[in-house]
């Protein structure tokens, strides 16, 4: 074990759908905050002078009225005129600083999660650099250190994937629904082997090769696999042996590598800043 562990933060997967989110603010960074916040499916409200909307989020205000209410105004230090605590989250996109201090320090007294751009300090949480693809959601923060640091290390993932990722994950989804279906129960021996079943199927077909699944062969899949306590080959199923994985299969992902080389770089350069401090 480490002799000290601490200073990052939690990295989890927050779960909106149905929750209220107040964006203060209707400008660039406003507009990416509604993007990161639309695929929740939370309830999302705008407030911001129409004079100061940046033309994407006015697209996104335009684009999904059902989702998005629009306060056409300002945040004017009376919380209560807003009713802050109806909200699940909150959300600064400002320029004024004492501004975004003054709404985070009113929701924080009253346990309301909050975000202020670019004031670190103030935030519950931070928004990372993020690639999605379907289900598959990946997060890379710097804990609000380098975010631009952030972009490049998920660039170097983003081009490390196949693109078949989303898919393949969505048909692994479905089989395990049906998978529980047939063997019912929660923990226990048949949970175990559920999981052991799954855990050998994901190792030994590839990416492309799970993106291909589909009703037909989901269910041969369980009738000749799970039911005979192995895992068939893609070709026993009568799937295309060719030109579905872009890589080996011994050699198929060089995140590992590249997340190792670009972490030491961002390690070197935050010890170099840390020391420049220091002097």
């Amino acid at each position: 074990m480490p002799p000290e562990i601490g200073g990052g933060s939690l990295l989890i997967a927050w779960q909106l759908s149905g929750k209220r989110v107040l964006i203060v603010g209707g400008g660039e960074i406003a507009s990416q905050r509604i993007n990161s916040i639309l695929v929740t499916d939370a309830h999302i409200t705008v407030l911001s002078p129409s004079a100061g909307l940046h033309p994407r989020t006015e697209q996104l205000i335009a684009g999904y009225p059902t989702r998005i209410t629009y306060l056409d105004g300002s945040y004017e230090h009376n919380p209560d005129d807003l009713e802050l605590t109806k909200y699940d989250m909150i959300l600064t996109a400002l320029d004024d600083v004492e501004l975004s201090r003054s709404i985070c320090h009113y929701c924080r007294d009253r346990r309301i999660p909050v975000n202020a751009a670019d004031i670190p300090d103030l935030c519950d949480f931070y928004f990372g650099s993020q690639i999605r693809d379907g289900p598959l959601q990946i997060m890379v923060s710097t804990n609000g250190n380098g975010p631009r640091l952030a972009n490049l290390v998920m660039k170097k993932i983003r081009d490390a994937l196949s693109g078949r990722e989303g898919a393949a994950i969505e048909k692994v989804g479905a089989l395990r629904v049906k998978l529980k279906e047939r063997a019912p129960g929660v923990g226990g021996a048949v949970g175990k082997r559920r999981m052991t079943w799954m855990t050998k199927l994901c190792n030994e077909w590839d990416m492309g090769e799970l993106g291909q699944l589909n009703e037909g062969t989901m269910q041969k899949l369980l009738d000749e696999g799970w039911e005979k306590d192995q895992v068939p080959s893609p070709r026993a199923l009568g799937l295309k042996a060719k030109g579905v994985s872009s890589c080996p299969r011994n050699n198929r992902s060089p995140i590992l590598p590249v997340l190792i080389g670009f972490a030491t770089g961002v390690a070197y350069c935050a010890a170099v800043s840390w020391l420049l401090r220091k002097k």
